[in-house]
């Protein structure tokens, strides 16, 4: 039941991360327009490599966390105000979420799946954002980290991720799809952060005492 929990936990969580548009699954979006389809996939590929290793070492470190209460309760109210100033900036500051993809040379299939690995190496939000996700989880009683449990939730994360710049690949397949770019996401990140803000501020009342 645990592994299972990871597992969905971890598809859920890695989804989520990847919906707003970013300098991944733009990048995604734009292979597929300018090169097909497949070179797009075999870019996500390598992403998802890198993002496995990421989150297996994201969930190391949250275990050691974990096993340290005085850190996460210091963790979490942090978190808490870097979430809050987030859903602020997105509901009431930002104004456009359109962003230009970068421009590349065309590259091999294999030569896409290294680019897909280094791009997403220099994308380290994945390491805060898995620690956070499992520690609040496991707070919950939801999140286990036994070694099966982090193994499927590493698994979890790689496919979650596939499957979201899967989405960016066909959503964007034809040079024509860039005007759906013009949607406003401000509001589907923030209301994703404010759930956040939620969950972490229920765990800390909790902490102090206060039932729910």
């Amino acid at each position: 039941m645990a592994v299972l929990s990871n597992f969905l936990i971890g598809f859920l969580a890695a989804i989520i991360g990847v919906i707003p548009p970013g300098l991944l699954n733009m990048y995604a979006a734009k292979i597929s327009m300018k090169e097909g389809r497949k070179k797009a996939l075999v870019f996500s590929a390598g992403v998802c490599t890198t993002v496995l290793l990421q989150t297996f070492i994201a969930l190391i470190f949250a275990r050691y966390l974990d096993q340290h209460p005085e850190y996460v309760d210091m963790l979490q109210k942090v978190a808490l105000g870097i979430f809050i100033a987030i859903t602020v900036y997105f509901f009431f500051i930002a104004k456009d979420t359109r962003r230009p993809v970068p421009r590349g040379v065309n590259y091999s299939k294999t030569g896409r799946y290294f680019s897909g690995m280094l791009l997403a190496l220099l994308n380290l939000l994945p390491l805060p954002y898995w620690v956070y996700i499992s520690i609040t989880f496991a707070g919950f009683g939801w999140f286990s980290f036994s070694q099966p449990g982090l193994w499927a939730a590493t698994l979890a994360s790689g496919i979650g991720t596939f499957v979201m710049l899967w989405v960016y690949v066909q959503f964007f397949k034809r040079k024509e799809d860039r005007k759906k770019l013009n949607l406003n996401m401000n509001f589907i990140i923030g209301g994703i952060t404010a759930a956040i803000s939620v969950i972490t501020l229920i765990k800390i009342l909790q902490g102090m005492g206060y039932g729910f």
